[in-house]
């Protein structure tokens, strides 16, 4: 990936984001993230962005002309083709549910763009006719898709080559393919014992294969014991 851009009302958010190691790592080796605000774009008076939703009901949607006129201003083209260049993602509670695999998806791309709702979210033909994607972190509210954006960059950035310093930090991680998606094994570190509380002897006995064998049953322990997975 080489650039990611996200298009929220709350820009100065990602300037700690900015500040984390991985992603330093990742900018300083070409990758760009920016932040475009759609209020500096609207085409309303007093810089509106949203509005009373149809039909009555609480809450504000953001509306589908300010989107318009901002992508226009940053892609200068029509949304409805900026689709077919790039994955534009609608960030929203009903979206396609992120996991480890729609992850290595993004990861691939060569540029995407995450969209991010407030207040009662989107005009729905934002998503219909502007997003090639939606996405949840899961089936739960936020007040807005600025933390979303954040652990979509945070999990997208740690696939790409050198964020985290070594090629190998991010192959056996929870759900990954290299553990057949199922969580990661326990980590134990110095004191060896402590409270009567010891390390499992094969951590420590130097034999590797061994190691390896007793991780990767670990992992498939807990993924047959991940809660939530099993049905009454």
């Amino acid at each position: 990936m080489k650039q990611l851009d996200v298009v929220t009302l709350f820009p100065e958010w990602f300037d700690w984001f900015r500040t984390q190691r991985h992603v330093g790592n990742a900018m300083r080796d070409g990758l760009e993230l920016r932040c475009m605000n759609p209020r500096e774009h609207t085409p309303l008076t007093g810089g509106q962005v949203d509005d009373t939703p149809f039909g009555g009901g609480a809450g504000m949607v953001l509306r589908v002309d300010v989107m318009d006129a901002a992508l226009r201003a940053f892609y200068n083209m029509d949304p409805v083709d900026l689709k077919l260049q790039r994955r534009v993602i609608a960030l929203t509670p009903g979206g396609r549910v992120l996991d480890d695999a729609y992850v290595d998806e993004l990861a691939a791309e060569p540029a995407i763009t995450l969209l991010c709702g407030r207040y009662e979210g989107f005009d729905e033909r934002i998503v219909q006719h502007y997003a090639s994607d939606t996405l949840s972190v899961g089936r739960y509210v936020l007040s807005g898709g600025e933390l979303a954006a954040m652990t979509v960059a945070d999990a997208v950035i740690r696939k790409l080559p050198g964020a985290l310093g070594h090629a190998d930090s991010a192959v056996e991680e929870s759900f990954s393919a290299a553990l057949g998606g199922n969580p990661e094994y326990p980590h134990y570190t110095r004191p060896a014992d402590y409270r009567g509380w010891s390390v499992p002897d094969v951590l420590l006995s130097g034999h590797h294969e061994e190691i390896r064998n007793w991780r990767r049953a670990r992992s498939a322990e807990r993924g047959e014991s991940r809660p939530g997975d099993s049905t009454p």
